[in-house]
């Protein structure tokens, strides 16, 4: 393995923090704390045996959700290059390599102080057992030699012939320790399942593993949509291991997970594979003619792990399908860039000239989110509300099977009805009779006076109705309990009444776009009265999915 060109040093603001190495032409996976806290702007990736190559700009595209201790798992981070890099990536040994990896000689490559040219230290795992599930452990060779210390947490760890098996993730902290941790291949992948497609088996391996590796990436390169918790959960069956917290943030974690800790996983490696091919040939759901949108769908959900940790799903529907662009679990510091990004690549995934339509699906604490406010790019100010229509949903309700049933037929009896009626509730309403009155008036629009933490009660009666359509302004009025006169909710409502009444709701979003356009035009945008309008959307015709999906994008 000596001068592998694909050995990464890793910098933050010009100091050395650790190693990597490179996966894919513009990814390097390295330790998450050796990326901790690093400022954006001041990652750097620098390649010591192409020093022709320079330091090339990286940012942090992933990670293993690690949770900041030293003993906590996930201390993965995945590091997106600037530019594609010139040079082969680093090999991997088999992913079934791991019990043989007892005694075997294993090589890192890392810079301790004083070796920015960086240096080579020998260890061997006595054991392949891992501890906590996560960490195998490793010994020096002997008692002399370079130490696994700083500097080389996330080098990999290589057999003799050059091909990785792990990454050092744990380093001695004090002078004359000479043992030190590394995570395996196989859990590198759980926590980064992209890692699974560049994993070799040995041509013996099983062939339920390799019919599934299989039907998994033509999952992917068709855009399947599909739940990877519901397919887990037929795997294993009622007596198989329960699903994981969270579930799965994608198809391959699923089944990653599925063959690398389900014990005698070979039966649930064929269920799983089998119910896999049955979704693959089940035709795709033709477009629904009534929705002349094109969606660009950003969902948005808590880790679960982390309450500064979102996690960011964006797809893009075309041709009756709906075609993942990313998914990531990330800070919420970091969240709008990557959504700016995604919403960028996901218009590639529209078919030219179609009416795009920018859809949040947020979480119910998160629904008054100034997502239309955002820039549409660091390079273009302009709000994504004003460039395009842009409407939230909630989350829940787009994932529930029962309540999209129920708003497939509100919107067809809204697409009858030729006068649309605001429904004002006004500050006061009593949320308790509020169910009954928007059932007897079959409310297909809904105008509230102040966003859903001001009157949870009464936007739970909303979205649970479930009512097609809400509307309210994001600052709206600071006493939605009630009071005896009128207030800047009431005179939202009367403001927005003629905008939205006798409007088809299909053309709502674009109708509220015009209203955040003149709203940004005025001298003082943030006085008009349509600068805070919040519109929840939620037509499921715009949204097709398989009958029996329920994807969510968690980790």
């Amino acid at each position: 393995m000596t001068g592998a060109a694909w050995q990464a040093r890793i910098e933050c603001g010009g100091v050395v923090a650790g190693a990597g190495f490179l996966v894919s032409p513009t990814t390097v996976l390295t330790c998450a704390h050796v990326v901790q806290g690093s400022a954006a702007g001041t990652l750097t990736v620098s390649f010591p045996n192409r020093p022709d190559l320079g330091r090339l700009p990286a940012g942090v595209a992933a990670h293993g959700n690690w949770a900041g201790g030293a003993t906590d798992p996930g201390d993965l981070a995945v590091l997106e290059l600037a530019r594609k890099v010139p040079q082969s990536p680093a090999r991997f040994a088999p992913q079934d390599t791991g019990p043989a990896l007892a005694h075997v000689v294993l090589e890192a490559y890392g810079f301790p102080e004083g070796y920015d040219e960086g240096q080579l230290a020998w260890y061997r795992a006595r054991s392949a057992t891992r501890i906590a599930g996560e960490w195998v452990q490793l010994e020096a060779m002997a008692g002399h030699g370079q130490p696994l210390t700083h500097g080389f947490s996330g080098a990999a760890a290589a057999l003799p012939d050059g091909r990785v098996v792990g990454m050092v993730a744990q380093v001695a902290s004090e002078p004359g320790v000479l043992v030190a941790r590394m995570l395996p291949t196989e859990v590198l992948a759980r926590h980064w399942p992209a890692l699974t497609g560049l994993l070799p088996r040995h041509a013996a391996a099983e062939d339920p593993a390799r019919r599934l590796d299989a039907l998994v990436r033509r999952a992917e390169d068709a855009g399947l949509v599909c739940s990877p918790d519901q397919l887990f959960v037929d795997a294993v069956g009622d007596f198989g291991p329960p699903l994981p917290p969270g579930g799965f943030a994608s198809l391959r974690a699923a089944a990653g997970y599925v063959r690398w800790e389900v014990e005698d996983a070979a039966e649930a490696l064929t269920r799983f594979a089998g119910r896999l091919a049955e979704l693959l040939e089940r035709p795709a759901p033709a477009a629904p003619a009534s929705a002349a949108w094109a969606p660009i769908l950003v969902e948005i959900d808590h880790s679960g792990a982390d309450p500064d940790q979102v996690t960011v799903a964006v797809s893009a529907y075309r041709d009756g399908r709906r075609r993942p662009v990313g998914t990531v679990r990330l800070p919420r510091a970091g969240m709008r860039a990557y959504i700016q990004r995604g919403i960028d690549r996901a218009f590639a995934e529209l078919a030219f000239g179609a009416d795009e339509l920018l859809a949040f699906a947020l979480p119910r604490d998160l629904l008054n989110l100034p997502v239309a406010d955002w820039a549409c790019s660091a390079d273009d100010s302009t709000p994504l509300g004003c460039a395009h229509p842009v409407v939230v949903t909630d989350r829940s309700r787009h994932h529930s099977a029962r309540l999209r049933h129920q708003l497939g037929k509100r919107w067809q009896r809204l697409a009858t009805d030729a006068k649309p009626v605001l429904h004002r509730v006004e500050c006061g309403t009593p949320h308790l009779g509020l169910r009954r009155r928007l059932r007897e008036q079959d409310a297909g629009l809904a105008g509230f006076t102040a966003p859903p933490a001001a009157v949870p009660e009464h936007f739970e009666v909303g979205l649970n109705m479930p009512v097609p359509v809400l509307l309210w302004p994001r600052a709206g009025c600071p006493d939605a309990a009630g009071h005896p006169t009128p207030c800047t909710g009431t005179a939202f409502l009367d403001a927005l009444a003629p905008h939205v009444e006798g409007v088809a709701p299909a053309e709502l979003p674009r109708r509220v776009q015009l209203l955040r356009e003149e709203a940004e035009a005025q001298e003082e945008p943030e006085r008009h009265w349509a600068k805070g309008v919040q519109l929840l959307w939620d037509d499921p015709r715009c949204f097709p999915e398989p009958a029996a999906s329920l994807h969510t994008p968690v980790a």
